[in-house]
């Protein structure tokens, strides 16, 4: 019996998981006593056949690594829930694909399962730069979130009583918070163990990835609808109104022109240009000042606020709350 199973969910990022995999199978703890389950989101035969190879590589050192395709829904939280069901421990770590877990990680968070104890959360850092770019001051964020998948710990009756993670979180985002406010709620014990370090190194990301990541705002809703206390003490204590009146300067704008209403379009476009600009700035604010991330920050800061509140009045709409 395995005192512990890692699941890790991957989707088509082998140069990834092949560094995940080495962090996992050098882990100071005893290679007999925890099996790694890696599920499989886009059921890639390449993928399997790296995993394979990986498990007859450490075998001999007793180490167990599986395959598993996530099948139905698809997402990280269908892929986590597919893997810790398949697990043949009573606690479950997770992890992702893009991080690498300390020498020590299994062992910190699995002493940390004291009497009582249902979940542990470990340390995430994350390098950076002395000047980063925006996207990468955001990504660090992960330092201070609390019980984010890549890199938690929960007793298997914990997941199963609150029926493991909702896979109508269709990204990677909020489906990690939804299941620690479920058990918040419960009133179960939880742990945080610093000594349980995984280290979550930044990708490259394509210019302007700041507008896809948008879309992820429709989950919020979803999050709110569960769990409304919750999100505004830890998520967003308010809406973000500075995103509604730089979108309402922008419809005023664009109303007062329609109308042949030049002044009152003019004052509107100068409110709408001092409000976008305060928000370039602000993001500007510590980050690179590289001539290519300047223009990024310009271009995408017009665009965020609109494809920000559209995505948040999706979510709204799909999941049905009211939510702003």
């Amino acid at each position: 019996m395995y005192r512990v199973s890692v699941v890790v969910p991957t989707y088509q990022r082998s140069d990834l998981l092949n560094s995940c995999l080495s962090a996992l199978t050098t882990q100071d703890f005893d290679p007999t006593a925890y099996e790694v389950i890696v599920v499989d989101d886009a059921a890639s035969e390449e993928t399997r056949r790296q995993v394979e190879c990986w498990a007859e590589r450490v075998l001999p050192c007793g180490h167990t690594i599986r395959y598993l395709t996530a099948t139905g829904r698809h997402g990280p939280a269908a892929a986590r829930n597919a893997g810790w069901r398949a697990a043949r421990a009573e606690i479950i770590a997770f992890t992702d694909d893009d991080c690498l877990p300390s020498l020590r990680w299994l062992r910190a968070g699995v002493n940390a399962f004291k009497e009582g104890v249902e979940g542990v959360s470990g340390r995430i850092h994350v390098p950076l730069s002395c000047t980063p770019t925006d996207y990468e001051r955001d990504a660090a964020h992960l330092e201070t979130s609390e019980f984010v998948t890549a890199n938690c710990f929960y007793r298997r009756s914990a997941l199963t009583q609150i029926g493991g993670f909702d896979e109508r979180f269709t990204m990677a985002w909020r489906e990690d918070s939804d299941l620690f406010f479920s058990l918040l709620e419960r009133g179960t014990k939880l742990a945080h163990v610093p000594e349980a370090l995984v280290v979550h190194p930044l990708r490259p990301a394509p210019w302007g990835v700041s507008l896809e990541q948008q879309r992820k705002s429709m989950f919020n809703a979803l999050l709110y609808k569960k769990h409304p206390a919750l999100y505004r003490q830890k998520i967003q204590a308010a809406p973000p109104w500075h995103y509604y009146c730089i979108v309402a300067a922008l419809l005023l704008t664009l109303s007062c022109f329609i109308k042949k209403l030049y002044k009152c379009g003019f004052v509107a476009f100068c409110i709408w240009l001092l409000l976008t600009g305060r928000f370039c700035m602000q993001r500007l604010y510590s980050t690179s000042h590289e001539p290519f991330h300047l223009a990024e920050m310009v271009v995408t800061s017009i665009f965020i606020p609109p494809l920000a509140i559209f995505w948040r009045i999706r979510g709204a709409i799909k999941f049905r709350v009211f939510f702003l």
